[in-house]
């Protein structure tokens, strides 16, 4: 037995597919945009002037006037931010390759992975910076995260979409003998 589906149906599930596919793009490049927040809080340890983005002093304090006073507590934080960078970097590519290989095909365990890696990374992160406990311009230190998860967000939603309208065809299809 064979269902004909209308012209309507096919175009919707087409454009769920191309939403998927746009989707799968925007999540990839959300990924990317997470490396390159990485790289930029990686190179502003060695050669920015703050202790990294936004956050130009502590208390008044610059971190050559910390260096002075006590060399080792900088190299710490130096550390610190390298082991950060190496981890945000990480997940980016993580993010990325997920996206680009495993959502793109319509894989949900791929889509579930890569929103799983965000959220932990963003739920551990973000907030510490609502305590008030050191000043910060949260445009230039928060902002350009907070908009890579906006395209992922967005990203994750229409791949999504499409995920659902793949694995619903499918039944379909495998249901009617298609």
């Amino acid at each position: 037995m064979s269902v004909d589906r209308s012209p309507t149906d096919h175009e919707t599930g087409q454009e769920l597919e191309r939403g998927g596919r746009i989707g799968s793009l925007l999540m990839a490049l959300a990924g990317i945009a997470f490396v390159g927040y990485g790289i930029v809080f990686l190179a502003r340890t060695f050669f920015g002037t703050g202790f990294e983005l936004g956050v130009a002093t502590l208390n008044g304090v610059t971190p050559a006037d910390l260096n002075a006073v006590d060399p080792a507590v900088v190299h710490y934080i130096n550390h610190l931010h390298v082991a950060t960078a190496g981890f945000i970097i990480a997940t980016g590519i993580a993010i990325t390759a997920l996206a680009w290989y495993g959502v793109r095909s319509g894989q949900l365990w791929a889509w579930t992975t890569a929103i799983v890696a965000a959220v932990v990374g963003l739920a551990i992160a973000l907030p510490m910076h609502y305590g008030d406990l050191f000043a910060h311009n949260w445009v230039t230190h928060l902002g350009p995260i907070y908009l890579a998860t906006l395209v992922f967000v967005v990203g994750a939603a229409l791949a999504y979409r499409g995920i659902q309208s793949e694995s619903r065809s499918a039944e379909t299809d495998r249901r009617t003998g298609a």
